[in-house]
């Protein structure tokens, strides 16, 4: 008898954003597969992979129902099709929009602001701008992280008391401080919630999987 393939498809690579999905679909107790995209191979450019996902990144998301690309989305899509798992306040409009404006802080401010230290060519072709992009990093990327420690992480969890799909979307992204020069010594509430996200069973699992591929 065949064996069914599982309901979605995730496809990551090491040491990027995707491992928050990763980690989501791990939380849920989901039957999915995970995929490795080899970016040193430059398997994003190839013609299998765009035909996925045309932005040529990672994550993206296969489903039943069609492909999601980006975290924020795919993460969401997580919580919802998995309620039992209680990764967001799907029962309180407001809070659900202030986990959604969280994740958005982080898709487009925050990890564009790590991009700039190693993509900078994204947004220039000027060797001098892009090494001035790069020189920003410790300040930008820190300010960030300034705003989150004092301002947007509520308790143990970003929303407070209770674990949400914010959480390792912040520990992904937390993972990389050190290599944008981030004094992460100013950022205590934040290198709790990343020892603290380091010990959950889900996130040793999925960071098992992307190392061990």
């Amino acid at each position: 008898m065949l064996k069914e393939a599982p309901p979605v498809k995730l496809f990551y690579a090491p040491n990027s954003c995707a491992l928050a999905s990763h980690v989501a679909l791990e939380d849920a107790e989901a039957e999915y597969e995970a995929v490795r995209v080899d970016f040193r191979a430059n398997e994003q450019r190839s013609a299998e992979y765009l035909a996925i996902n045309p932005k040529g990144r990672v994550p993206a998301l296969v489903t039943s129902k069609g492909i999601l690309t980006e975290t924020p989305a795919i993460l969401f899509f997580v919580a919802q099709s998995y309620p039992n798992a209680r990764l967001a306040p799907l029962d309180d409009p407001f809070a659900l929009a202030q986990l959604q404006a969280f994740n958005s802080y982080l898709c487009a401010t925050v990890h564009v602001a790590h991009a700039h230290r190693m993509r900078g060519y994204r947004w220039a072709d000027d060797p001098s701008a892009i090494e001035a992009m790069k020189k920003k990093v410790p300040e930008s990327v820190g300010a960030c992280f300034g705003l989150i420690e004092h301002e947007y992480l509520r308790g143990p969890w970003v929303m407070g008391e209770r674990y949400t799909i914010a959480d390792p979307y912040l520990f992904t992204l937390a993972q990389w401080l050190e290599l944008d020069g981030v004094d992460v010594a100013k950022l205590p509430r934040v290198a709790d919630h990343r020892a603290r996200m380091a010990e959950r069973p889900s996130v040793r699992k999925a960071i098992a999987q992307e190392t061990a591929a």
